[in-house]
């Protein structure tokens, strides 16, 4: 069997985010790097609370190089405001740092990364869980917990519910761009609405 190849060789033994950031610019473990701009890689205070883990950066976030700065970007800074988080408490990341994507005319449409694809990339995201310690681990949408809580996770089900991992606790939400995609106002309102709710729920445990 061929063994996988994962960013693990590249992850540096010193940690910091200047340093993980710099040797995850050269991430060739999949070859989502061919078609993306750059690495995204995660972005915020290392002394950050929470960490908001997303499935993998958007058109935007690819153009740009950081995370969540595009119009799903724009609706979690809303929602946290609203549900009393302080952004600064706040680190922002993803399970793929790449865009996956295929054309369509001119634009670049979203395409849901694979198995092979999340397990290269997952060093990474153990070395930002490690450095940060956070209090909080926030799964945005069905990849980014399912990485995390296993394959028979539904976001539908459990959505909300504060779970306890040995380090931190851990909520799955729905992610903001699904939120965009709402098919009305009435709905984007709603949906909007049950979002920060969810926020409000981890809300304390980053307060004391």
């Amino acid at each position: 069997m061929e063994h996988q190849q994962t960013a693990a060789p590249l992850v540096p033994s010193r940690l910091s985010l200047t340093t993980l950031r710099s040797a995850a610019a050269g991430c060739t473990a999949c070859d989502l790097y061919k078609t993306g701009t750059q690495t995204v890689f995660g972005e915020g205070l290392e002394t950050a609370r929470a960490i908001f883990l997303g499935e993998q950066p958007g058109d935007s976030e690819d153009r740009a190089g950081r995370p969540f700065v595009g119009p799903a970007g724009k609706l979690l800074d809303r929602a946290l405001e609203q549900a009393g988080i302080d952004r600064k408490l706040v680190y922002v990341t993803n399970v793929v740092k790449h865009f996956k994507w295929t054309p369509r005319g001119k634009r670049r449409l979203h395409e849901k990364p694979n198995a092979r694809e999340i397990g290269a990339c997952r060093p990474w995201l153990e070395a930002e869980l490690r450095l940060l310690r956070p209090e909080v681990l926030v799964c945005l949408g069905a990849t980014a917990a399912q990485a995390l809580l296993g394959k028979s996770f539904r976001v539908t089900k459990m959505r909300g519910q504060i779970l306890r991992q040995a380090d931190y606790a851990i909520m799955a939400t729905v992610h903001p761009s699904s939120i965009l995609r709402a098919p009305d106002e009435e709905s984007r309102h709603s949906e909007m609405e049950l979002f920060i709710r969810d926020l409000k729920t981890i809300a304390p445990l980053l307060q004391h």
